[in-house]
């Protein structure tokens, strides 16, 4: 993205805490960048961060595979906040010492901040006794020389240092995890107090700026956007639309795993929206037909993804100049198909399941992709939308998977099995309406279990399937909580799915967290 704009740099060193530094930061008004721990000192020179954030680790920086950043970095009096394994990183580099814990520290803690951190601006409008989130194995057992003690702690008697004459920072801690009390406090106090940053990331300022962009990118051909009626893909489309006009083009393809009515719902809210040209394909059956037998979610993913592709090379034939592939790509999408926002990163996350438009895309397309949102969270998202000028129906609708009903049908697919699963989304979705808890669940769902179980139904046995309701809210869909909903809404629910939809004798509430579980089944 062009827009000329403050960044703090975070070199990455395979924290799964990666998303929540960044989002912290952008909660701030500034934007972040996350790079390989293995950029260089010019590198980060070329970039010009207002700072520079050393995120954690599973590695321990006394062995000698660990992830390394280089030490010159150190040296370019660019304010620097190392995290975790960040502030290991950083003592091990100046001459401190750092050894393996006899007992890993995990969950809460209480903190003492020394003399000197009382009045360190890091520490600015914080207790002087705190409550923190704790996550490592290893530990400082000496602070480099040049460095001084900012606060302590039972379990960790030196947990936050600071160098003497440089803008170098260590917190063996973790502020951007809600459970650190003074954590966004202390990420304020650094890039404001620190790093000077004004705060100009604002969604206003990205439209301004992808719109320009994209607009000199694709110039006078056009641009085919995969419309799936969710507010990723909507609002592709409305920066599409200002910045190209007639040259969009988007495709709503029914694969035959929607929602039900979806594929007519999209086409009424589109066209009452927007003023572009929109092609419905018909696919139902050429998704179906590829699904036969597979059960891996991977592989229904793969599949999935790589149809898709087919359809729009096909449908490129109907536009003079089709050179161009809009996606509503996303960062939770990049992060959980184990991909990085740096294409030179050296270590990706791990890959927790491939998304249909990343990981589940062929190596080789014949056009070139537009992802205009892939460094934002689910929540600027929105944020952008309604700086678009989207209508709440756009903006406020529940995210949908791009592979639909696929990944909420365990097990092998086939359009028995997704009729029953649509009509018991159905029912999920119209129950929560009807109660007025819609705007107050951030997902809502129906999954169908390869489960049977015996059951009664008029006085006779029965052998039938299990639906699993799924209820989360979340702010960055990076991590998630399941919706306490109330007792007559969960037993509404399970009645009309099992009087309502034949073959179904159990209904069953998920209670998982995001982590351990994700948010979608597979």
């Amino acid at each position: 993205m062009s827009l000329d704009k403050e960044t703090i740099l975070i070199l990455d060193f395979g924290t799964q805490y990666l998303q929540l530094i960044a989002r912290r930061v952008r909660e701030l008004g500034v934007y972040s960048r996350v790079v390989s721990h293995s950029i260089s000192a010019d590198e980060v020179c070329k970039l010009s961060p207002r700072g520079i954030i050393l995120s954690g680790s599973p590695s321990s920086v006394y062995h000698e595979s660990s992830f390394a950043c280089d030490p010159s970095i150190f040296d370019l009096n660019i304010p620097t906040l190392g995290i975790c394994y960040g502030m290991q990183i950083m003592t091990h580099v100046f001459g401190g010492n750092v050894i393996a814990s006899n007992n890993r520290e995990y969950g809460r803690a209480s903190i003492s901040l020394t003399d000197v951190g009382k009045s360190s601006v890091l520490f600015a409008n914080t207790p002087s006794t705190q409550n923190v989130w704790m996550s490592h194995g290893d530990h400082v057992t000496q602070i480099p020389p040049d460095f001084n003690l900012l606060a302590e702690s039972s379990g960790s008697p030196i947990c936050a240092i600071q160098h003497r004459s440089k803008p170098l920072y260590g917190l063996q801690f973790h502020p951007e995890v809600v459970h650190t009390d003074s954590g966004l406090v202390l990420f304020k106090n650094f890039i404001c107090g620190i790093c000077g940053c004004q705060r100009n990331w604002t969604m206003h300022n990205f439209a301004q700026s992808a719109i320009e962009q994209f607009r000199n990118e694709i110039n006078n051909n056009d641009v085919i956007c995969g419309l799936s009626g969710g507010v990723d893909s909507a609002v592709v489309a409305a920066i599409l639309s200002k910045a190209v006009g007639s040259h969009l083009k988007c495709i709503l393809v029914d694969n035959g795993l929607l929602r039900k009515n979806e594929a007519d719902n999209v086409v009424k809210m589109f066209r009452n929206h927007f003023d572009a040209e929109l092609l419905v394909i018909d696919a139902a059956e050429g998704f179906l037909q590829r699904l036969v037998g597979v059960d891996d979610p991977q592989e229904k993913r793969r599949r999935i993804g790589h149809y898709f592709i087919d359809i729009f090379a096909d449908a490129a034939k109907n536009f003079n100049n089709a050179k161009f592939l809009a996606q509503g790509t996303i960062y939770p999408d990049i992060i959980e198909s184990g991909g990085s926002l740096d294409p030179n990163s050296a270590k990706p996350a791990a890959t927790i399941k491939l998304h249909h438009n990343v990981g589940g895309l062929p190596d080789e397309i014949q056009f070139k992709l537009i992802e205009p949102l892939r460094e934002l969270f689910k929540d600027e998202v929105r944020q952008l939308g309604i700086e678009l000028g989207l209508p709440a129906e756009f903006v406020r609708r529940h995210p949908f998977p791009g592979p639909g009903l696929a990944v909420r049908c365990l097990g092998e697919v086939t359009k028995e099995k997704i009729n029953k699963l649509r009509e018991a989304d159905a029912i999920v979705i119209d129950e929560i309406t009807k109660a007025g808890w819609y705007d107050k669940i951030s997902q809502a769902f129906a999954v169908l279990l390869p489960v049977k179980s015996v059951g009664v139904m008029g006085d006779s046995r029965t052998y039938d399937d299990t639906i699993a309701i799924r209820c989360v809210k979340t702010d960055d869909f990076m991590t998630a909580d399941w919706s306490e909903l109330p007792d007559f809404l969960l037993r509404k629910m399970s009645t009309r799915i099992i009087n309502e939809i034949q073959g179904v004798n159990r209904v069953v509430y998920d209670v998982s967290s995001k982590p351990p579980a994700t948010i979608e089944w597979e």
